[in-house]
């Protein structure tokens, strides 16, 4: 049963998010949406003389969809039916580009639970972003402000 509040979290609790491959589609859009037209992502003749030898996917659309991955686990999902927004995000390092074409998952970790006041806490999870050859592409942190469960009342 997909867990309801942030009592219902455990710390050293873990998943696996199912795969996502990223489409010349996604960048073009991601490169729209953000005004980020880097050759490296847009331009293939560019991008054959890079390092990389192809184009890649910016970084950023790799950590947005590698964490939005957390909220398709289903049952195993590590961020309860209670949350309310996305509080933080630290300590991204992008290790290695991600190509169009590549598959991506998020292996991730709950690795603190903060209970703020008696209706919200904060839960940190840390996720490891990784493609289909499970080469690691990058590595985050990030707290879910969550609800906590009701507290009843006797009168």
């Amino acid at each position: 049963m997909r867990k309801e509040f942030f009592e219902d979290c455990t710390v050293g609790e873990k998943a696996l998010s199912p795969g996502r491959t990223l489409t010349e589609t996604d960048v073009v859009l991601f490169a729209a949406f953000t005004g980020d037209w880097l050759p490296i992502h847009t331009d293939a003749e560019y991008a054959k003389s890079s390092p990389f030898g192809e184009r890649i996917a910016h970084g950023l659309l790799v950590l947005t969809v590698g964490s939005a991955l957390l909220l398709r686990l289903g049952e195993a999902v590590l961020l309860p039916k209670s949350t309310i927004a996305l509080y933080e995000v630290e300590k991204v390092r992008f290790v290695a580009p991600a190509r169009i074409g590549d598959t991506i998952h998020t292996e991730s970790e709950v690795i603190r639970l903060t209970p703020l006041d008696p209706t919200r806490g904060l839960i940190t999870v840390r996720g490891e972003i990784k493609n289909q050859r499970n080469e690691l592409l990058a590595t985050f942190t990030l707290k879910g402000l969550v609800g906590r469960r009701p507290v009843e009342t006797t009168s």
